[in-house]
């Protein structure tokens, strides 16, 4: 088995929760794209990470089902693993940057996989909605042409603070129902509102979102390492 670590990125403040992610630091031992896609299946983490260069910080992000261009969680906590200045994706270069306890990246909303930002009236309809089978059109008064699984679902606990409650359901039938903590997802709420945001998503992440000059935004949080 290739050797990898997991971390738990976007944590509480308390370091609980956060969406756990795995790091194959030595990607090179692993180079074809099919033993990727293998291996991050067999993992079943949201994101696996194999990085190609630690010096540059050049790395590669598969779910369980696919490669990814840019992904948020994965960004931020292979930021604070490799503690370079910046990584580079396919999508683009992603600025890098730790500020006491969390790790922040800097980038642009079109690099994100394409979501519906769907937002509700109060935090308790978020924390009441099920969670759907994958793939399944909702019947919460989604249009018929959405599907439930590319949906971020939020609303504001307290609109003049920025803070906002969210959850997130990937709908990839890859066995991950609910993703914990979403920073694509908040990388393109941000660019939305045009505002900075104190999100907290699933049972008690938390992920902080700043805009920036000429379209780009930073998203920070706290990392753990697992194991």
């Amino acid at each position: 088995m290739t050797d990898y670590d997991v971390l738990r990125v976007f944590c509480g403040p308390t370091a609980g929760y956060g969406n756990e992610l795995a790091v194959v630091r030595n990607g090179s031992l692993l180079p074809d794209r099919d033993d990727r896609q293998t291996l991050a299946a067999k993992l079943g983490f949201s994101e696996t990470v194999f990085v190609d260069d630690p010096e540059r910080g050049v790395i590669d992000i598969y779910t369980p089902t696919l490669r990814l261009p840019f992904a948020g969680h994965p960004c931020v906590g292979t930021a604070w693993l490799l503690d370079v200045p910046e990584l580079v994706t396919p999508a683009g270069t992603v600025g890098t940057r730790l500020d006491g306890e969390f790790t922040w990246i800097e980038a642009r909303p079109e690099w994100a996989p394409p979501r519906t930002l769907r937002q509700y009236a109060t935090a308790t309809e978020i924390d009441a909605l099920p969670v759907p089978p994958s793939g399944e059109r909702s019947e919460m008064g989604v249009p018929p042409d959405e599907v439930w699984g590319t949906i971020y679902a939020w609303a504001w606990q307290d609109e003049p603070a920025g803070r906002v409650r969210a959850r997130a359901f990937p709908g990839r039938n890859d066995g991950i129902e609910e993703d914990e903590a979403t920073g694509a997802a908040a990388l393109l709420l941000t660019a939305q509102l045009g505002r900075a945001l104190n999100i907290t998503q699933g049972r008690g992440s938390q992920l902080l979102t700043a805009p920036q000059p000429e379209g780009w935004v930073e998203v920070g949080g706290r990392v753990v390492l697992e194991r």
